[in-house]
């Protein structure tokens, strides 16, 4: 199977005005860039402008490196407070995914994974309790515990502190919890702003927090979903990656819903972890907008 064509990847945001597509499609033109994608969106209550544009990396005479410095230059002229990344699709993505007892979103991904469908580097697993470190180290990723004691404040912080080093000893792209039942603390929902990944069993805004099936099943709906976000302070709101849902009726106990509702969350993590690494997420405010 031949590999995948290695390209560079563009996203930029800046308050909208005439001449930016010119601009930056001018200056990859200059440079011999060849577009193979590009994606584009302003928003018109804000006014911000959108776009994401992958180029053919064997186009450019020069790497990654020298691309972000030229493209630097672009977005500084085309207002400062232009918000912009690079990436190469040649270097593999690491991610640390977080997991507490149920399984189910974590052997889905590392299946993925295993089967080359998500390409990336999963640099470890931990764990706040033991149970899925047989499975983890089974597909030969390392597994951390790192017990939270449920009444004792001091130990849940030195818990967290440990938890950050841990992660942050692989600068991953991205952090995912993938049915971590800990509420991160703003110190860390700051440090990891923008790449940690969190799948809420429900349909955000509804039945935020914990048990939701349960409070679902007490509401009577008639729909149940799940929510990919990233992690901000403020519990379950930050901004939405992907949403889903499925169709449940008045014969469902919360039992049923629970496991009707496990297979639509695996689905929804693995296409907000795939967008996001990706670099098809871009984020305004609590918004986002999906290329």
């Amino acid at each position: 199977m031949s590999s995948p064509e290695r390209r560079y990847v563009i996203t930029f945001g800046c308050p909208d005005r005439t001449g930016i597509i010119a601009k930056i499609s001018s200056f990859l033109a200059e440079n011999g860039g060849w577009i193979v994608e590009a994606a584009y969106h302003t928003d018109p209550e804000t006014s911000w402008f959108f776009t994401r544009q992958e180029v053919r990396a064997d186009s450019l005479p020069f790497g990654v490196d020298e691309l972000r410095s030229r493209f630097a230059e672009v977005a500084a002229s085309l207002g400062a407070q232009s918000t912009w990344t690079v990436t190469d699709t040649g270097a593999r993505k690491r991610v640390v995914i977080l997991v507490s007892k149920e399984g189910h979103c974590l052997y889905d991904l590392l299946a993925r994974v295993a089967t080359g469908e998500l390409d990336v580097e999963v640099s470890a697993v931990i764990g706040n309790h033991p149970e899925l470190g047989e499975i983890t180290r089974a597909h030969g990723i390392p597994f951390h515990h790192v017990p939270f004691p449920s009444n004792d404040p001091e130990g849940k912080r030195a818990a967290f502190a440990q938890l950050r080093q841990l992660v942050e000893k692989h600068d991953p792209h991205a952090v995912v919890l993938a049915r971590f039942m800990q509420i991160l603390p703003p110190e860390l929902c700051a440090a990891w702003s923008g790449r940690t990944i969190n799948i809420h069993h429900s349909f955000l805004p509804s039945f935020i927090g914990a048990r939701p099936y349960h409070q679902a099943h007490r509401r009577g709906v008639k729909l149940v979903g799940a929510t990919c976000h990233y992690v901000t302070a403020d519990l379950d709101a930050g901004p939405i990656i992907e949403q889903d849902v499925l169709r449940v009726d008045h014969g469902d106990s919360v039992a049923d819903m629970v496991r009707k509702g496990r297979d639509i969350e695996k689905v929804v993590l693995a296409r907000g972890l795939r967008w996001h690494l990706e670099d098809r997420v871009l984020v305004h405010g609590n918004q986002t907008v999906i290329f």
